[in-house]
């Protein structure tokens, strides 16, 4: 298929269903951002309170893994909106919905689970495996 037959294939009524879902994952992953940052924020504030020897204080291995855990999310979140944000540049460009790997729209299904999918199930797996899912 053409290029041009392949854009022309995503019709308008599917790029603003996809514009909507991906729109609503986006506030609420702003919303995920900023609790978590509140947290990670709270948690350093709070040991900053105290005089903490992660090495002697039971309680200071637990507050360190605490802190790295919200981190990991904090970081896991921001890249899923840079996922989400690439997805919103692919929609503008005709391409987003549309498997990377095979050129087949990527099912509504897949979409409503994960909008900001670059591939269809069949060819994820490949994907991953070279750290593109």
């Amino acid at each position: 298929m053409s290029d041009q037959g392949a854009k022309a294939a995503f019709s308008a009524p599917r790029s603003e269903w996809l514009r909507g879902l991906l729109d609503a994952d986006r506030i609420g992953t702003l919303q995920q951002i900023s609790a978590l940052s509140r947290e990670y924020a709270g948690i350093v504030e709070a040991n900053a309170l105290v005089a903490i020897d992660d090495e002697h204080d039971p309680e200071g291995a637990s507050t360190a893994f605490e802190r790295a855990h919200v981190a990991a999310l904090l970081s896991q979140t921001r890249e899923h909106l840079d996922d989400l944000d690439r997805a919103l540049e692919r929609l503008e460009r005709g391409d987003c919905g549309r498997c990377e790997q095979c050129g087949e729209l990527i099912p509504m299904e897949r979409l409503e689970v994960r909008p900001a999918a670059k591939t269809c199930v069949r060819c994820a797996p490949v994907a991953r495996g070279r750290g593109r899912g």
